[in-house]
């Protein structure tokens, strides 16, 4: 079974950073991605990265939010910076593997922004 461990989510003023982690036990992974959901709504797409780098933002994160990984360890990063009060959620990472059609999901890390 692959693992998703997740960190760096936290508490944050708007207009502030974060960085968010999320390291794969499993080294045959092509996309990986964060995807979140705040309370009352359904999870959405954040961003997406695929093992040859090719990258997908959400409209609303666009110019603030950059997705990258390193192959070597297996981890994808999210940095966020000019954080809004929108954009507290519940932050899940996700993994595709590259050769069988399984899906991952990471336990979810909470980033909250206050005004």
């Amino acid at each position: 079974q692959v693992q998703l461990v997740e960190s760096g989510g936290g508490l944050v003023q708007a207009g502030g950073s974060l960085t968010l982690s999320c390291a794969a036990s499993e080294r045959f992974i092509n996309r990986m991605a964060w995807y979140r959901q705040a309370p009352g709504k359904q999870r959405e797409l954040v961003a997406s990265i695929l093992k040859g780098g090719s990258t997908e933002y959400a409209d609303f994160v666009k110019g603030r939010f950059t997705i990258s990984r390193d192959n070597a360890k297996n981890t994808v990063y999210l940095r966020m910076n000019s954080l809004e009060l929108e954009d507290t959620a519940t932050y899940y990472c996700y993994a595709r593997h590259a050769f069988v059609p399984y899906e991952y999901w990471g336990q979810g890390t909470q980033v909250t922004v206050s005004s």
